[in-house]
């Protein structure tokens, strides 16, 4: 099988991404943390990996991407999409769980929310591993957490005060695309891999899908699984979301993404990216050479940089250095793209359309 393997960096140069809410034991009563891991060393930002697919669905939702989204419908405690990947992109690439109640009460409301008219009926528990999986995003290094303090007072009266914390660090965020599974759906009987349902097995027919008989699945036509793909990867390409925007407008798109189409799923871009004692990204050359030269066999497609010029521009030049003739990656000169984080992804994209690489979906 094939995947999709990727790193990136998201530049936070002075932010909250992702918050804790209220301060437990504040001296306001209204202080604001950001989430963040405590270690022997220091504190390190994190945003979760909830959040960060928040964002990419949210992205992907109001771009111009043709992105499908599932409906989604709340019974109490329970909210869950109408989980149809045959017709929704997100329940398709970003997995779902779908186990309506069963008891009176909750059938007859169902029946009479006339906004569920077009829902797909449940006959059974269905589940969909993600096919799209991402690592919790963290900081490279450990950082000071600052303290901002300000007042409401725009009003008669004395100021109301608040707090909260923000950062200056980078994030490093780890992803994979598992290509087989993309535009795949399972009837098998086991826990993840319940994706489809009999009503979803008879609209898999109906609608003339390839029967997977060996796999117990059902396969979209190629050109619509590759169109749902390459939409996921530009929303990547265009990211935006995070908390406080408002007060520190921090660009999450990708600042430097390293992606390639792998054999495998085990993530070979993992450790290349480490931090200075100034707590900066560093670029770990021989681990990217040692990484290139071990899975050179399961590296199927070219390695795609995407580099964004006014970013880490000193690490950036040494990277061309080590490509260059007699440079440290000059073996892989030919095989290595560099570019823009979007032009990046745009490459893949172009490269997962072309019929020459429709084994890469296989």
């Amino acid at each position: 099988m094939s995947f999709v393997t990727g790193l990136m960096l998201i530049d936070a140069p002075a932010s909250a991404l992702n918050n804790l809410g209220n301060i437990p034991g504040a001296r306001t009563d209204n202080t604001v943390g950001v989430k963040l891991i405590r270690a022997k060393d220091g504190a390190y930002p994190y945003v979760s990996a909830q959040a960060f697919r928040y964002w990419l669905r949210t992205t992907l939702e109001k771009g111009d991407f043709g992105w499908q989204k599932a409906p989604i419908w709340r019974e109490k405690k329970v909210a869950y999409t109408d989980a149809n990947p045959i017709l929704y992109w997100d329940d398709d690439l970003f997995g779902y769980m779908r186990a309506p109640s069963k008891k009176a009460d909750a059938v007859k409301a169902r029946e009479a929310d006339e906004s569920r008219a077009s829902e797909t009926p449940t006959t059974d528990t269905v589940t969909r591993v993600s096919p799209f999986r991402v690592s919790t995003l963290v900081s490279i290094a450990p950082v000071n957490i600052t303290e901002d303090f300000g007042t409401m007072s725009r009003h008669e009266g004395d100021p109301v005060p608040h707090e909260h914390q923000f950062y200056r660090t980078t994030l490093k965020g780890l992803f994979s695309l598992d290509l087989h599974a993309s535009g795949t759906f399972s009837y098998r009987q086991k826990t993840g891999f319940r994706n489809l349902d009999d009503v979803r097995i008879e609209m898999a027919n109906e609608k003339g899908l390839e029967p997977l008989k060996d796999e117990k699945s059902y396969r979209l036509p190629l050109n619509e699984r590759v169109q749902r793909i390459s939409a996921l990867f530009e929303g990547l390409a265009h990211l935006e979301g995070g908390a406080k925007q408002a007060l520190h407008y921090t660009d999450v798109a990708p600042a430097l993404v390293i992606l390639a189409v792998t054999k495998g799923g085990n993530h070979i871009f993992g450790h290349i990216i480490g931090a200075t004692g100034r707590g900066l990204p560093t670029l770990k050359l021989d681990a990217l050479k040692e990484a290139l030269t071990v899975f050179e066999d399961e590296l199927l497609s070219d390695v795609y940089v995407g580099w964004a010029k006014g970013y880490l521009d000193d690490e950036r030049a040494r990277f061309e250095v080590a490509l260059g003739d007699e440079g440290q990656l000059a073996a892989f000169a030919d095989k290595v793209k560099l570019s823009h984080p979007r032009q990046a992804f745009q490459a893949l994209v172009a490269d997962l359309q072309k019929p020459e690489n429709a084994g890469w979906l296989a």
